[in-house]
């Protein structure tokens, strides 16, 4: 796997893992690498800093003169750029399955098993349940994907 720094025209940045090069370029002629932010699909390889690999096992040593805040603030601001590519990222789900699904709140394993079962009508619904009832709907052979997202409190 090769993990490659990526752009968008609108100079949104983020990182997509690839089997090979050959991989990359073959997904981006298709379309299928889109930016996470605003999904364009003109997708362009960002500058990426080389890993190079230090001598055996040693840690390179830090200068002495080095605050130790200032040794981590560009790992600590990757850190937060990084933290703020997921939480946009979660933002554009979100938005995609409100806009796209019905809300069924706490019937959701209900709902699931009525559409599965061929009940009701079959949709997109989200809701909320909890593991063990996501659980058994796996084990039944019901397609569901839980999602991370936190609950809404203004809503």
């Amino acid at each position: 796997m090769i993990v490659f720094d990526l752009k968008c025209p609108h100079d949104h940045r983020f990182e997509a893992w690839f089997r090979s090069s050959a991989a990359y370029e073959e997904q981006c002629v298709s379309g299928a690498v889109e930016c996470p932010y605003c999904g364009s699909i003109e997708i362009s390889k960002a500058p990426m800093a080389p890993n190079v690999a230090a001598k055996g096992n040693t840690k390179p040593e830090p200068r002495r003169d080095t605050p130790k805040s200032v040794m981590h603030s560009t790992g600590d601001a990757r850190l937060a750029e990084m933290a703020g590519e997921v939480q946009a990222i979660m933002e554009r789900m979100r938005a995609h399955v409100e806009e796209n699904c019905d809300y069924v709140g706490n019937r959701f394993a209900d709902e699931a098993r009525k559409i599965h079962y061929g009940e009701t009508e079959e949709r997109g619904i989200y809701g909320e349940t909890t593991s063990e009832e996501t659980r058994a709907l796996m084990e039944e052979g019901i397609d569901v994907l839980p999602l991370p997202i936190a609950r809404r409190t203004n809503a």
